[in-house]
């Protein structure tokens, strides 16, 4: 469900409309040809006269426009941008997928780029999707720091945060129930009698990892279980840390009796480690994956839909672009659990 939040408070003198090469020639009081020298970053133009353009560009939020040329012979724009961390992962390729899908029916085309986890990729590659004058913007935000968007947002142009909230900013967020999906997942195994569970996770700073840490951890601490250090292992995005991870917890004098996942590719490495160990412990995952069901032991996972957070996205920002009356939009998508064995072997086993 969506709940409204507070608008963003903006200075009173700051441009209702896209500033232009001649406003920021007028705010340096310099030529329009000096600006464009500027912005083009060729040379015959002092430093300090190219100081003050810069600093003219940043007080008014002016963005070159790359398609200006071809808008200029008649041709539109009509492209969203989509800024996802890696599109290999079949996750976020979902996400493209149910996004282009919407925008194709309103003969949009999509333009995806991949953030690969970089924070400074990711404000590179947004400004360069506003440079080249999208309409609309999707991002799942590798940074810490999203109020450079302000300035674009109050220009009108809607952007949508996926996966995981902007910091120090407020728009439009889509979101898994990342910490609902977690309890659903360690309450399944307390279910079956399990006590010693261990979670392998990726970075706990970033927004999903902490979440579904903190399912795991209150579920427990509700339980009465107090969370065994030895049991937990973090920055295993990396399918070598993960595997290491999964031997060493299985070499230890009292194994985890089941192990948590927290995203597909660490249940991929954590699987491929077990798959020689002599003792097979409970697992569950979060995300699903493919062939996840054909395994020799189907593998229980918290799951979801991700082509739906992508069509989610996409009704927002065009009833944005189409300046329908919305409140700000803060969606939770569910997840639920796919019962499939591996989440219901007993402890004894181990």
């Amino acid at each position: 469900m969506s709940t409204p939040v507070s608008s963003i408070d903006e200075p009173d003198d700051l441009p209702s409309v896209r500033p232009t090469m001649q406003d920021v020639a007028n705010a340096a009081s310099v030529s329009l040809k000096t600006v464009s020298r500027v912005v083009n970053n060729e040379p015959r133009v002092d430093e300090r006269t190219r100081e003050r353009v810069h600093q003219a560009i940043a007080q008014l939020g002016f963005r070159r426009n790359d398609i200006a040329r071809s808008l200029r012979q008649g041709q539109t724009s009509s492209t969203i941008g989509l800024v996802i961390e890696d599109i290999a992962n079949p996750f976020y390729s979902s996400i493209a997928r149910g996004l282009e899908k919407v925008a194709q029916a309103y003969n949009y085309m999509l333009i995806i780029s991949n953030s690969e986890e970089n924070p400074l990729r990711e404000r590179e590659l947004v400004n360069a999707l506003l440079r080249r004058r999208v309409e609309g913007l999707c991002v799942v935000p590798a940074g810490y720091d999203h109020s450079y968007l302000s300035t674009e947002l109050r220009l009108g142009t809607p952007v949508i945060f996926l996966d995981r909230p902007p910091i120090h900013l407020q728009t439009d967020t889509i979101v898994l129930d990342n910490r609902g999906g977690a309890r659903k997942a360690i309450e399944h195994l307390l279910s079956y009698g399990h006590r010693r569970i261990a979670v392998i996770q990726g970075d706990p700073r970033v927004y999903t990892g902490a979440e579904r840490f903190a399912g795991y951890y209150e579920t427990l601490t509700a339980h009465g279980i107090a969370c065994d250090e030895a049991l937990i292992y973090s920055n295993c995005d990396d399918a070598q840390r993960a595997q290491q991870a999964t031997r060493v917890l299985m070499a230890l004098p009292h194994p985890p009796t089941a192990i948590f996942a927290t995203s597909n590719r660490i249940s991929i490495a954590v699987l491929r480690a077990l798959h020689d160990c002599a003792c097979q412990p409970a697992f569950v995952g979060f995300d699903d994956f493919d062939l996840a069901d054909m395994l020799p032991v189907p593998v229980t996972v918290v799951a979801h839909d991700p082509m739906d957070i992508g069509r989610k996205a996409a009704e927002v920002l065009f009833a944005r672009l189409s300046r329908t009356e919305l409140p700000l939009q803060q969606l939770v998508m569910p997840t639920y659990i796919v019962v499939r064995g591996s989440g219901e072997l007993p402890p004894g086993r181990v």
